[in-house]
């Protein structure tokens, strides 16, 4: 009998240093006294939708986002899906989109019924003021975008930043753009004078999105620029931690899932607009903000699914609407005072206590001029 030679089993990528474990919470968040994702639910919950997370893993065994993780990739360890998370920097982000609700928990996502594609590209985190651990080279991140638009993800999250141009990276994100992707990146914790160009925020079609806190602000380490469309909660943020519990988070990668997840219910509730109109309207939508650096104000996902928002030329023809969808108007109507009131109250609550926080990193792209909202060039050299 001739013997077979047999090739050993690829061992799962492990943790060399877990997260610490994280405490529950009962105490309502104040991004979620914000957006109040109970209200948005009665018009979607981002199902049906798949939203990429290039990130640093997703714990799917957390008992807010199970169910909810699919099976992705990890290009950091062969032989991973994208389930570990070593430094709970994507499982964060990730429970900000798709979260689902429970008892005795005041958090939850903004759009609980979303899928989430992990894609694992990064373990790195700041320590004082310096990044550490491994990430993906440039080129693996534009595998990562790319594979994401592959696996039929309809909107990609890019928490993670660059301070130079890759073509791979941008040629990634065009082909993500081509493909009637809407595609999100933190604006970046960089200097407040905005020299440094961080990517994919930089690039033409991409939502580049600030962080503010609970008074409205911009925060002092979200880079301001062009590349800025708008902003969206950043500062003393609550996130899901690997294992269970949660933690409190600051940076603008904890800002951009806010607006993914709003592109998430978009996608769901208006299936005729193409990409491009998902972005203008979350953009056009948000809430007036005072001084540079907040793009077009404030993220606002009530009105983003709301509001009628004048259709461009080109726009993507409809496919045709659910009857029972809730009507919009009727609901608009019933919460408006409500919505006042509590904006109002967050708004001039700047007495909120500013939680310290682990600011996490990662690999960015580059990105063009945001206003003009042109379809980025999709003949860049895929390097």
């Amino acid at each position: 009998m001739t013997a077979v030679a047999m090739t050993p089993a690829r061992a799962a990528p492990a943790c060399a240093s877990p997260p610490a474990p994280a405490g529950p919470t009962s105490a309502a968040p104040w991004a979620q006294q914000r957006y109040a994702p109970e209200r948005l639910a009665r018009l979607a919950t981002g199902s049906g939708v798949t939203v990429a997370v290039v990130d640093s893993g997703v714990d799917r065994a957390h008992p807010q986002l199970a169910g909810r993780v699919l099976a992705g990739t990890d290009l950091l360890d062969a032989g991973g899906d994208g389930g570990l998370d070593c430094v709970g920097h994507g499982t964060g982000v990730a429970s900000i989109i798709a979260a689902a609700p429970r008892d005795g928990t005041a958090f939850r996502g903004l759009a609980p019924k979303a899928r989430i594609l992990p894609i694992r590209v990064s373990e790195q985190q700041v320590v004082d003021g310096r990044g550490t651990g491994r990430t993906a080279t440039p080129r693996d991140l534009g595998r990562a975008i790319r594979w994401a638009v592959d696996q039929g993800a309809t909107v990609v999250n890019l928490s993670v930043v660059l301070y130079a141009d890759h073509s791979a990276v941008r040629a990634a994100v065009g082909y993500a753009l081509s493909r009637d992707v809407v595609v999100v990146a933190a604006a970046g914790n960089g200097s407040a004078d905005g020299r440094r160009r961080p990517y994919p925020a930089t690039y033409d079609g991409v939502l580049g999105v600030g962080a503010v806190g609970a008074d409205g602000r911009r925060a002092d380490f979200s880079q301001p620029g062009t590349h800025v469309d708008l902003v969206a909660p950043g500062l003393d943020v609550l996130v899901a931690a690997p294992g269970s519990g949660h933690r409190s988070a600051a940076g603008t990668s904890y800002a951009a899932p806010f607006v993914a997840a709003t592109a998430a219910l978009l996608r769901q509730y208006r299936p005729d607009l193409g990409a491009l109109e998902v972005a203008r309207r979350i953009v056009a939508t948000a809430d007036p903000a005072p001084g540079d650096g907040y793009g077009s104000g404030v993220l606002n996902p009530y009105r983003a699914v709301t509001e009628t928002v004048a259709v461009p030329r080109h726009a993507r023809p409809a496919t045709g609407l659910a009857d029972d969808r809730p009507d919009p108007t009727l609901l608009a109507q019933h919460d408006r005072r409500r919505d006042a009131r509590n904006r109002a109250l967050l708004l001039t609550g700047a007495g909120l206590p500013l939680v310290a926080a682990v600011v996490l990193a990662a690999v960015v792209v580059p990105g063009g001029l945001r206003r003009r909202w042109r379809p980025a060039d999709h003949g860049h050299d895929t390097g």
